[in-house]
């Protein structure tokens, strides 16, 4: 489907290029999609690549054939991210057989273009600062009203303890919210997008009440590193032009999160492809704390590509 368009405050800046090529400062999104194929793997260099990411990896890879298949780096969280764990997953991902163009797109370098995003939603009054730890939300939870859903795709739903504050009250270290009750009132009927998944293939639908009740008012920018991942990712996969959106089915719930805010920014709509989990001989999906699952210790065991793809088709 089309995706739905709201306008915008100002015009869009410059873009910049898609692809792998290197982001103007400010540029927020990307033109009409492209109508080739194009794809990325985004990990965040936190942790050795394990078997999960190989396989998210590879599908990525594979659902962009014929069209381009990017990396991107997803080092917003600068505090852990480390230079030896980038350099290993590229080194394991070559070595898996996987290229993509250079120079890699990284999001510690965009803080401008998340910068704009936020200043954008806040002109449209949906945006509010947040000064609730975490215990504070669970002792506001603590007796909840009947009928109301705890846990969304970001955790507990928040209560909404902060909702009146203006947004001109921000100060250093606050979380900024979505007001997502000004947020739904904006979303046309019709408005969705398309999965093409094992566990969810069809098109979906953004339900107002749905998305109030089991998702709520969620964190745009952390108080800690300035951005949180709901929108970086959105605004970058839109400047990348990417038009499938291949991840773990983990994160299927939070693409009604992204679609709004694909809506809310007037940023195009990917189709979704959402692949099953690696888990262990437990059921217990892989992360990045199971360094014995880690490609590299594969590698150093004798293991080729194939011995990896041939594990990962079990």
């Amino acid at each position: 489907m089309a995706p739905s368009r709201l306008p915008m405050p100002e015009p869009l800046p410059d873009r910049g290029v898609p692809g792998g090529a290197a982001p103007r400062a400010g540029g927020i999104g990307g033109s009409a999609l492209p109508p080739t194929r194009r794809t990325r793997f985004a990990p965040s260099p936190t942790g050795l690549l394990h078997l999960g990411h190989a396989f998210s990896a590879l599908t990525a890879s594979a659902r962009a054939t014929p069209g381009e298949f990017l990396l991107r780096i997803e080092d917003i969280d600068t505090a852990r991210s480390r230079p030896e764990y980038e350099a290993a997953l590229k080194d394991d991902l070559s070595w898996l057989g996987l290229s993509w163009p250079e120079p890699t797109l990284r999001q510690s370098e965009r803080r401008d273009a998340y910068d704009n995003a936020l200043a954008r939603l806040a002109e449209m009054g949906l945006l509010y600062p947040c000064r609730c730890t975490r215990a504070d939300i669970r002792a506001a939870l603590a007796a909840p009203q009947e009928g109301t859903s705890l846990i969304g795709p970001d955790g507990p739903v928040y209560p909404g303890t902060c909702r009146d504050r203006p947004i001109a009250e921000a100060a250093p270290g606050d979380a900024i919210r979505l007001d997502m009750r000004r947020a739904v009132a904006l979303i046309p009927p019709g408005t969705g997008f398309l999965e093409t998944g094992p566990e969810h293939p069809g098109l979906h639908l953004l339900d107002a009440e749905t998305m109030l009740r089991t998702i709520g008012d969620i964190v745009l920018a952390r108080g800690d590193i300035g951005v949180a991942y709901h929108l970086a990712v959105v605004v970058d996969d839109a400047f990348q032009q990417i038009t499938q959106i291949v991840r773990g089915e983990d994160l299927f719930e939070a693409t009604f999160i992204h679609r709004l805010l694909q809506l809310l920014l007037d940023l195009p709509t990917p189709d979704y492809h959402h692949h099953r989990l690696i888990r262990d001989e437990n059921g217990k999906r892989l992360a990045k704390r199971d360094d014995a699952r880690a490609i590299r210790h594969y590698r150093a065991a004798g293991a080729t590509p194939d011995d990896i793809r041939a594990m990962l088709e079990q």
